[in-house]
């Protein structure tokens, strides 16, 4: 299999692409993550949504500690070539850390964050401790 595409990513200062997680199905944005060279390859030899985690200096498998896998459908590149979309299958109906099925929940109404999306699955069942 050849990499060669993978040149024409555009990386930060970092060696990170960002990457917009989109659901199949509905267009739904889930997510945004940043990733590596090594997740986003990890991630197509798999077939499962891996990350590069910022806060903890590691690769992240989407659903490794929750068990919300996201199965890939397709890769975008976007004209730039700095950042990426994966449409997933969202394993569970559950993309959030917070129960929810997107991490988009928050939206302006009356210049203040209204929560507009409800909790699925409580964090403290999934993670078995408060988030």
């Amino acid at each position: 299999m050849s990499y060669e595409w993978v040149s024409e990513i555009k990386w930060n200062a970092d060696g990170l692409v960002t990457v917009v997680v989109q659901d199949w199905g509905t267009g739904k944005i889930l997510m945004v993550a940043w990733a590596n060279e090594e997740a986003i390859l990890k991630s197509l030899s798999g077939g499962r949504a891996c990350f590069w985690s910022r806060s903890r200096n590691k690769l992240w498998l989407k659903g490794e500690s929750s068990g919300h896998y996201q199965l890939i459908k397709d890769v975008y590149l976007d004209c730039d070539g700095d950042s990426l979309v994966f449409t997933v299958e969202q394993v569970g109906g559950i993309a959030c850390h917070t129960g929810r099925n997107s991490c988009f929940f928050k939206k302006l109404e009356r210049d203040q964050w209204a929560i507009s999306e409800k909790v699925i699955k409580n964090a403290e069942e999934i993670y078995g401790k408060n988030e």
